[in-house]
């Protein structure tokens, strides 16, 4: 979907009903400039016929971390075991709700399976989703429950420098709950999801998918890919970075031989695709077909806010993916999209959208 037809969509999700004179005034647009759109929207399949039924079934879902991100950011040198003064800043955040913001943002029709507690960040989460247009109604409310808190340290150079994270709600999403969205599950295009998730919750969301939907997984950590590791063989594809890949693969990278090998131990396992994170070196892809692509972009030298760079990299190489890009294109807009999100304070863009990706692409593509 493009910027307006995306804006068109969630107008209508949340108002079937509408008439195209309501949604041009509501726009400032003429009422034949939304009947193109509409018309496109139907063309694309998002809308089905008159009366602006939405289409359900063209969705991508999340399963997997939401929480409330807490950042604070040196404004010189950190000092060890002192106060530092700095620059803090709260928004919801959590890998998985993440990637579902992103990719929203790029138009995307997206729903979210995770768990929140019912205190003041599960209300802030919501509030922030919804904003966001992803659909929060399958969310597991644990009553008397703390929300998950992610709470990092920013140098002064935009690089996180220490960070602590609590799931312990998420750790406690009940395997019968994930079980009675089965039919959720395997009627999304495909499942993006984290290791934040129990061991049990894993199996049990694979076992759902099993003959379904494409499963996507990002290792988060090197503590995580561990939790990963065991079933990695089942996910169709991952994005790790160099040290994540070490533990999914179980053997160390000393150079660029040892990282290719690596990466085909990991595709041996039964894993169709993988990016590998490579920070100022870019990106390697290889898959089960044999390909194998390094592509990087001109370094961005004004970074903010390093922490959603790789939840934002996942989004826009999902949503390259589903528009059947080559995958040049794939990985040239998922790394754009990393500069699209170390550039801005917040974890999530606001300003995410393909007509920014496609700017940073003319100014940074190689």
């Amino acid at each position: 979907m493009t910027e307006r037809e995306t804006e068109i969509f969630r107008i209508i999700q949340q108002n079937p009903a509408i008439s195209q004179n309501e949604l041009a005034a509501k726009l400032n647009l003429a009422r034949s400039s939304v009947a193109v759109h509409i018309a496109n929207l139907q063309k694309k399949g998002y809308i089905l016929g008159k009366g602006y039924i939405v289409n359900e079934s063209a969705y991508v879902l999340g399963v997997g971390a939401a929480n409330v991100d807490i950042h604070g950011r040196s404004k010189k040198s950190i000092v060890m075991h002192d106060s530092n003064p700095g620059h803090m800043n709260t928004s919801a955040g959590g890998v998985t709700r993440n990637v579902c913001e992103n990719l929203s943002r790029l138009g995307v029709s997206v729903k979210l399976i995770s768990a929140v507690g019912t205190d003041v960040y599960a209300d802030q989460i919501r509030r922030e989703c919804q904003s966001a247009g992803i659909d929060i109604s399958n969310l597991y409310v644990a009553d008397g429950k703390a929300s998950s808190t992610y709470m990092s340290m920013i140098d002064a150079d935009g690089d996180m420098f220490v960070a602590l994270s609590d799931m312990t709600v998420l750790q406690g999403l009940p395997l019968s709950f994930l079980s009675g969205k089965q039919s959720l599950i395997r009627g999304a295009r495909l499942v993006t999801c984290d290791p934040s998730l129990s061991e049990e919750a894993i199996c049990r969301l694979l076992d759902l998918c099993e003959g379904g939907p494409d499963v996507y997984a990002d290792p988060v950590s090197t503590a995580y890919a561990r939790k990963l590791a065991p079933y990695v063989g089942r996910l169709h594809t991952v994005k790790p970075n160099r040290m994540e890949l070490e533990i999914l693969a179980g053997q160390e990278i000393r150079d660029e031989l040892s990282l290719y090998n690596a990466c085909e131990k990991v595709l041996n396992k039964g894993l169709h695709r993988i990016f590998v994170s490579l920070g100022t070196e870019g990106c390697l892809y290889m898959d089960q077909e044999g390909r194998m692509l390094r592509r990087k972009l001109r370094p961005f030298e004004h970074m903010v806010n390093a922490t959603g760079a790789g939840d934002a990299f996942t989004a826009a190489m999902i949503y390259a993916t589903l528009e059947d890009m080559p995958i040049e294109s794939v990985m040239d807009y998922a790394m754009a999209a990393g500069i699209a999100a170390i550039g801005h304070e917040r974890t999530i863009n606001p300003q995410m959208s393909i007509s920014l990706l496609e700017s940073i692409l003319k100014e940074y593509k190689q």
